[in-house]
C-alpha cells in the first residue's frame, strides 16, 4: 500500500491557505480565525503560568503549616520550577513548526494535569522527603514551557501591523495566570473543595492570609487544593484547544498527522527533562544533589546540553526542520533581543516567583541586635504584612499593562519604549534595594512595607510594558518564518529569571544583605539600556526602530 503524502494526512483543523498580510483575505477570513485561536490560547496559557508559578505561593504556605524544610530548601522549590520552565521553553520554541499550533497547544495544556494532580497528592504528606516536592516543582516546568509555543503560534496568525497588540494580549492576559494563581490558591486552601475525595485538612502553625486579609493560626487548611483546583479548568480547556484551534500548514508544512505530531512533542519535552534534571543534580546541595556547580555554570550547561540533545536525537523531517530553525543563532539580533527580553520578562517572572517568600522573610521577622550588636533574625513580627494578601498586586499590574506596551510600540516603535522602561527599572531596582536594607536593619520592618510594595509595583509595570515592546521589535527585525522561533528562544532564556531571582535573593537574604541582589539587577538594567541604544536607536544603527 502506498504511504500517504503529508498533504493527505491533514486533519480538519489544518489551514492550507493563510495570507494575513492580504487585507481582503484578513477581513473576510483571517481575522475571525486568528482571534478565535487567540481567545482559546489565552486561558490555556494562563493555566500554564499558574501551574508553573504556583510554588511561589505553595512554599509560603508550607512554611506557615510547619513543613520540615528550611527557608533555603523552600526557595529551592521555587527556583527548580523556574529553571525547569525555562528549559522546557527551549524545545517549545521549535515544536510549532514541527507539530502545528493546535496539536501543540492541546497536548501541552493537557500535560499540565500531571503536575497539578501530583502536587496535590504530595502536599498531603509533609513527612515525605524533600526530593518528592523537588520532583513536582520540576514537573511544573511544563507550564512555563507553554509560553514559548503559545507565543510562537499566535504570532503566525496575525499581520505584522498587529503583532505587538496580538502578542501583547496573548502574553499579558496569559500572564494573569500568575495573579490568578496568587489569588485562587490561598482561597481554595480555605475550603474542602472536593469533599472526602480531596483529603483531610492540616492546621496553620503560623498566621497566613489571602487577598482580603489575615488567616489566623489554627485555621484548617487544604493545602493540596493548590494543585487539585486546576483540574477544573484544565479539562475543559484541553477540549477547547483540540476542537477550536488550527494548524497553519504554511508555518508547519510537515506535521505528518495528529499522532506523529504528539509523538514529536512528547519526544522533545522528555529529552529536555534530562539536561534539566542532571543540571539540578549537579547544582543542588546534598542530600538532593552533589552541589558541585554554582548557578552561573549550571544554566549555560543546561541550555547547551538541551540544544545538543535536540539536534543529535532528531530524526526524519524533525532533523531538517530543527536544523533550519537553528539558523536563528547565526543572527546577532537573536542574541541582542534575548538579553533585552531578560530585562522585561525575566524580571517579571523572577520577581513573581521570589516576592511572596521575600515578603515573608524580610517583613515577617523583627531584626534586632543581640548584646554584642549582631543583628538577629529570629523573632516573629506581630505586625507583619501577609505575603498572600499583597504579593499578587505586582504581577497583576505587570500583566495588565502588557497589551499597553504592545499598543504603544505599534504606534511609536518598540526600541524607544524599551529604552524608557529600562531607565525606570534602573532607578526602581536600586531604590528597592535601599528599602530592603532599611527593613532588614529594623526592629519594625513593616514601616517600610508600603514603599517597598510601591517600588515593586513600578518594577512590574515597567517590565510589563517592556514585554510588549520587545515583541514588537522582534516582529520588525525577523521575517515570519524566524520570528516565531526567535520569540520562543528569547522567552526561554529570559524565563531563567524565574530561577535566578529566587536563588540570588534567597542567597543574599541568607547572607543578611538582601539589598545587594537588587543593586545587581539595577546594574544589569543599566547595561541593557546601553545595548538597546547601540543596536536600535543610535544614528548609525543597522536596524533603527524607529
Amino acid at each position: 500500500m502506498t504511504p500517504l503524502k503529508n498533504s493527505e494526512k491533514r486533519s480538519a483543523a489544518d489551514i492550507v491557505d493563510w495570507r494575513p498580510e492580504d487585507e481582503s483575505f484578513w477581513e473576510s477570513t483571517g481575522k475571525r480565525i486568528a482571534y478565535r485561536n487567540l481567545w482559546i490560547s489565552v486561558p490555556a496559557l494562563l493555566c500554564g503560568f499558574a501551574i508553573w508559578g504556583m510554588w511561589g505561593i505553595i512554599t509560603v504556605q508550607m512554611l506557615n503549616l510547619g513543613f520540615p524544610f528550611t527557608q533555603a530548601e523552600l526557595f529551592s522549590l521555587t527556583a527548580i520550577a523556574g529553571l525547569a520552565g525555562a528549559t522546557m521553553r527551549i524545545p517549545a520554541s521549535f515544536v510549532i513548526r514541527l507539530s502545528g499550533g493546535r496539536n501543540t497547544i492541546f497536548l501541552t495544556t493537557a500535560m499540565l494535569l500531571a503536575p497539578a494532580l501530583g502536587t496535590g497528592m504530595a502536599l498531603q504528606h509533609p513527612e515525605w522527603p524533600l526530593w518528592v516536592f523537588q520532583l513536582m516543582a520540576l514537573w511544573s516546568g511544563v507550564g512555563g514551557g507553554n509560553f514559548a509555543s503559545s507565543m510562537s503560534n499566535i504570532g503566525t496568525f496575525f499581520p505584522k501591523r498587529l503583532q505587538g497588540t496580538a502578542l501583547g494580549l496573548n502574553a499579558g492576559l496569559g500572564n494573569f495566570g500568575v495573579t490568578t494563581m496568587q489569588i485562587v490558591i490561598p482561597l481554595v486552601m480555605t475550603v474542602s473543595l472536593f469533599g472526602g475525595l480531596g483529603g483531610q485538612p492540616m492546621t496553620l502553625v503560623k498566621d497566613s492570609g489571602w487577598i482580603l486579609g489575615k488567616i489566623v493560626a489554627g485555621t484548617p487548611t487544604w493545602v493540596q487544593n493548590a494543585g487539585f483546583a486546576w483540574v477544573l479548568s484544565l479539562v475543559p480547556l484541553s477540549v477547547a484547544c483540540y476542537f477550536g484551534m488550527n494548524n497553519l500548514t504554511t508555518v508547519s508544512p510537515n506535521i505528518g498527522g495528529t499522532v506523529p505530531a504528539f509523538f514529536k512533542i512528547i519526544w522533545l519535552y522528555t529529552l529536555s527533562f534530562v539536561p534539566a534534571g542532571v543540571g539540578l543534580y549537579l547544582y543542588l546541595p546534598a542530600p538532593s544533589g552533589l552541589g558541585i556547580l554554582n548557578m552561573w555554570l549550571v544554566m549555560p550547561l543546561i541550555i547547551a546540553s538541551t540544544l545538543m540533545v535536540m539536534k543529535l536525537t532528531a530524526f526524519g523531517t524533525m532533523k531538517d526542520n530543527i536544523a533550519a530553525q537553528f539558523a536563528i543563532f547565526k543572527n546577532k539580533h537573536t542574541w541582542s533581543m534575548t538579553v533585552l527580553y531578560i530585562v522585561t520578562f525575566g524580571s517579571f517572572i523572577g520577581f513573581s516567583m521570589a516576592l511572596p517568600l521575600s515578603i515573608t522573610v524580610i517583613f515577617g521577622i523583627n531584626h534586632v541586635p543581640d548584646a554584642s550588636g549582631v543583628l538577629q533574625h529570629t523573632l516573629k513580627n506581630p505586625n507583619a504584612p501577609s505575603a498572600l494578601t499583597y504579593a499578587w498586586i505586582g504581577p497583576f499590574v505587570g500583566a495588565l499593562v502588557r497589551p499597553v506596551g504592545g499598543w504603544l510600540s505599534d504606534k511609536t516603535g518598540g526600541s524607544i519604549v524599551t529604552q524608557i522602561i529600562s531607565a525606570v527599572m534602573v532607578v526602581a531596582s536600586a531604590s528597592v534595594g535601599y528599602v530592603m536594607w532599611l527593613a532588614y536593619q529594623s526592629a519594625s520592618p513593616e514601616q517600610y512595607f508600603l514603599t517597598f510594595m510601591l517600588l515593586f509595583v513600578l518594577l512590574f509595570t515597567a517590565s510589563g510594558i517592556g514585554n510588549g515592546s520587545t515583541f514588537r521589535t522582534i516582529a520588525v527585525i525577523f521575517d515570519r518564518q524566524q520570528a516565531g522561533p526567535v520569540l520562543g528562544w528569547t522567552s526561554a532564556i529570559a524565563a531563567y529569571g524565574a530561577f535566578i531571582a529566587p536563588v540570588v535573593i534567597g542567597q543574599q537574604i541568607k547572607a543578611g544583605t538582601p539589598e545587594v541582589a537588587m543593586y545587581g539587577f539595577a546594574i544589569f538594567y543599566a547595561l541593557c539600556l546601553v545595548l538597546n541604544w547601540w543596536f536600535y536607536l543610535r544614528a548609525g544603527a543597522e536596524i533603527r526602530n524607529p
